[in-house]
């Protein structure tokens, strides 16, 4: 009987091919250098931190405290935060805040998607009406309230009372009466949002298959049903994103306000930036501006996390 010797088997020696090689080494040079983004975003991160967080966590601080400047601060804990939620003046303040956001917000999208449709193409002249419509979101905000402040002009010269002339409207106050003057804040910050959330809504609708269109329109659908049933359903994340943005906005109206009224007349334009302003740097109550700083920042804090949730749910 023979026997049958075994062949050991032996590993294969032949190289790997030059695909897997050059992944191989792509993978190793990547994880060889994470740094290198951080090393480019280090310079950026060392300003928001110096001027941003660092400060945050002092306002959190000086929220609990009684700040005395050059004095010494003295622990207060909620105290600061007590006062600050049954003065009548925040509670004002935050009802006008409120409003100044809902209305900017909502003017601001409703304009922008309205431009947005209008201007929406690839020929050179909507090139450059595009880049003139966005002009008064790079314009600093001193020059929008130096202009908007001429054309409210109370009297029958001004530019806008003499517009609203035309069609037999007695001269307003606008900025200098209670009854108008949050309202027309609210014209100028959406007059300067608007071309913002313009330019968002282009790249969404950028985004929609154009099959989609041609589809409805074979199907005898017209533009108003083509738009309820195709740009907003495709527009919905965009939609999420700019109620965030526009909001957040709306809550830290300051500049606008501070330029054109500083919270007046009889404080019916007085916002919670404003007030805050007031308390901390005019009043030298740090502590009580500080906590509420705070508090606009949870509210702030909690509407950006109650959209989200929201907008997953949906697209659950």
């Amino acid at each position: 009987m023979s026997v049958r010797e075994a062949t050991p088997v032996t590993a294969s020696t032949e190289p790997p091919p030059p695909a897997l090689r050059a992944s191989a080494r792509s993978r190793r040079r990547r994880g060889g250098q994470w740094w290198v983004p951080w090393l480019f975003l280090a310079p950026a991160l060392v300003l928001f931190l110096y001027f941003k967080f660092i400060p945050m966590g002092q306002a959190i601080v000086m929220s609990v405290q009684d700040v005395k400047p050059y004095l010494g601060s003295t622990w207060v804990g909620t105290a600061n935060y007590g006062e600050i939620l049954s003065s009548e003046s925040f509670r004002s303040a935050t009802w006008n805040t409120i409003l100044l956001a809902i209305g900017q917000t909502g003017g601001s999208m409703a304009l922008g998607f309205g431009l947005a449709l209008l201007v929406e193409g690839q020929t050179r002249k909507l090139s450059f009406i595009r880049s003139a419509a966005f002009l008064p979101v790079v314009v600093p905000m001193a020059v929008v309230a130096e202009l908007w402040r001429i054309m409210y002009h109370p009297t029958s010269e001004g530019l806008l009372n003499q517009i609203i002339g035309l069609v037999g409207l007695g001269p307003s106050g606008f900025i200098n009466h209670p009854d108008t003057s949050l309202g027309s804040i609210m014209l100028t910050g959406i007059w300067r949002g608007a071309p913002y959330d313009m330019m968002i809504f282009l790249a969404g609708l950028a985004g929609i298959d154009r099959g989609l269109y041609e589809a409805a329109t074979v199907d005898g659908a017209s533009t108003r049903k083509r738009i309820l049933h195709v740009t907003l359903p495709g527009l919905r994340p965009v939609f999420a994103i700019l109620f965030v943005l526009a909001a957040v906005r709306g809550f830290r109206s300051f500049t606008e306000v501070f330029l054109l009224t500083n919270g007046g007349p009889n404080g019916s334009t007085e916002v919670v930036m404003t007030l805050i302003y007031k308390l901390g740097l005019e009043q030298n109550r740090l502590g009580v501006g500080s906590a509420g700083a705070v508090l606009l920042f949870l509210a702030t804090l909690v509407l950006t996390i109650c959209v989200q949730l929201l907008r997953r749910r949906r697209s659950a």
